[in-house]
């Protein structure tokens, strides 16, 4: 009977593990409700929930086969950009918070669906964190690599990685319009919200 108990107790400390672990990978396919009050760190929020929701639609959807397309040689492909932007993800994730981000050669190898996931959590997590701030000096951008330390004030991030991965976000999705492949054209980016059918 002991041992029946214990298997069932761990059958369901599992089963709960599990559940937490499990990441929701769709909480951009609609644009959170907006803060009530018109705070700085509600504004900036919710551009990070903007760009969270412009990603989510760009890659929803994207094929194997469309992360290689590249109009030319020269130019990134679907899968580089993406990479792009989980840099990006991670400059506004460390800015959010107030750490550095560390540049080392050790990068974690990830498919294309847990890249896709890390942005989306670091998008996520980041606009909970910019949402609560009272003082949006504190989230500097700060960068650390064998070179040293550099530091930039807050209003760098609106114009360099914010927007900067609202900017890759829309290259991804002409990208893969040229590959054939492309996005849900009822993703409407005023209402953040599909369109009725």
């Amino acid at each position: 009977m002991k041992i029946k108990l214990i298997v069932f107790l761990l059958f369901i400390y599992n089963t709960t593990n599990a559940q937490n672990a499990m990441k929701d990978t769709t909480f951009y396919a609609q644009i959170p409700e907006p803060s009530n009050e018109y705070t700085p760190g509600a504004i900036v929020s919710r551009m990070v929930d903007g760009l969270g929701f412009r990603f989510y639609w760009a890659t929803e959807g994207l094929k194997e086969e469309d992360l290689k397309y590249k109009p030319s040689d020269k130019g990134r492909n679907i899968l580089q950009t993406v990479d792009h932007v989980l840099g990006l993800s991670n400059v506004i994730l460390n800015s959010a918070k107030k750490e550095p981000t560390v540049f080392s050669e050790e990068k974690k190898e990830m498919s294309f669906a847990e890249k896709r996931e890390a942005i989306l959590d670091n998008l996520k997590i980041a606009s909970n964190l910019f949402l609560k701030s009272k003082d949006l000096s504190k989230h500097k951008i700060i960068f650390v690599s064998d070179k040293g330390k550099k530091e930039f004030p807050f209003w760098n991030q609106i114009n360099g990685p914010i927007e900067d991965a609202v900017w890759h976000a829309g290259q991804i999705v002409v990208l893969r319009r040229s590959a054939g492949n492309p996005m849900n054209p009822n993703a409407n980016f005023l209402t953040g919200k599909l369109r009725d059918k």
